[in-house]
């Protein structure tokens, strides 16, 4: 093994550095990153002293990897917005779904509501989502507004719970992050500032839509808009780690 290989571009590449995985019984996991020298006589690389690899140093490798990669023919649907390493985001055009509350205020209940246009994202940094108002496919400078539902902190962030989500961050688990939402129950509202603006407040507007108040579709006008846009959240600069 001489450590040489030629990359995608043809020219030649030197093997610089190795990441060791380790298994136990229980399903643990554990990497570390080693720096790579080659012996000056036979070239055959050496393996230096390693250090745990922390998720930055992960993030980086598969970034840099990304970049190198070899052309991919995936098939993207069109509710994908954009894909990185870290992050996949995606869109729900307006449709009714049915939701599930289970909270002092309304009780246990369940119904099928009017839902407006929606940006999901799920992310190394956690698991977001954004009312909008585009009737259809988002641009990049459509305006995000705050999620009108329980369960969420302010900016869109998701409070999983206990909900079911996907552990992989790929289009094939698009359904399971969705249905990990939807099919959860919202059980109260987190703190921050307003979802939507109804003069009753929060609970009086999710036993209106429970009730069939707004059959005529997602009142838009109750939305509250956030100062980024969809070009922030797919750039990275929305959100925080749970």
């Amino acid at each position: 093994m001489t450590g040489i290989a030629k990359g995608n571009t043809g020219s030649e590449v030197q093997l610089s550095s190795a990441i060791l995985f380790y298994s136990g019984q229980n399903g643990d996991q554990f990497a570390t990153i080693h720096p790579v020298s080659h012996d000056p006589k036979t070239s055959r690389p050496l393996i230096g002293a390693g250090r745990p690899m922390d998720r930055n140093a992960l993030l980086g490798t598969l970034r840099n990897l990304d970049k190198n990669a070899a052309p991919k023919a995936d098939f993207l649907p069109p509710t994908v917005l954009a894909i990185s390493p870290d992050a996949l985001t995606w869109w729900c055009a307006p449709a009714s779904r049915r939701v599930f509350f289970d909270c002092k205020e309304l009780g246990k209940r369940s119904a099928v509501v009017s839902h407006p246009g929606l940006a999901f994202q799920a992310a190394a940094k956690g698991f977001s989502v954004f009312a909008l108002k585009d009737a259809g496919r988002p641009s990049l400078d459509s305006v995000l507004f705050e999620p009108p539902y329980f369960n969420t902190w302010d900016m869109g962030q998701i409070c999983i719970g206990s909900a079911q989500v996907p552990r992989r961050i790929d289009v094939a688990s698009i359904d399971g992050w969705e249905s990990g939402f939807f099919n959860s129950a919202f059980t109260h509202p987190n703190v921050g500032g307003k979802r939507v603006d109804y003069e009753t407040g929060f609970f009086a507007f999710w036993r209106d839509m429970l009730d069939g108040k707004f059959d005529a579709g997602f009142p838009l006008e109750l939305l509250v808009p956030v100062k980024p846009t969809l070009a922030d959240l797919i750039g990275g600069k929305i959100g925080r780690a749970q």
